[in-house]
């Protein structure tokens, strides 16, 4: 896999858990790069403005912002898996 994967989050959110549980269990941790808005004020600010919006998780991939953890847990599976 040679994209880019940025994982916006921050820790009590139960959904960003749902996909760091997803990540862990694939052992891909090395692979993605987490970017918690609550800790950092420019990864917040990157969120809003590349992605239009504040919701977490979202993953960038090469960029291009995908939510619902669903949607990246079942995106993970399937470029890992």
């Amino acid at each position: 896999m040679n994209k880019t994967l940025d994982l916006y989050y921050y820790d009590s959110c139960p959904y960003c858990q749902k996909v760091l549980r997803a990540i862990s269990k694939l052992g891909i941790q090395d692979k993605i790069t987490l970017k918690n808005i609550l800790q950092s004020q420019e990864a917040a600010q990157t969120l809003v403005s590349v992605g239009g919006k504040r919701q977490v998780p979202c993953l960038f991939i090469d960029g291009v912002p995908l939510y619902e953890s669903d949607d990246i847990v079942a995106w993970l599976n399937h470029a890992f898996a």
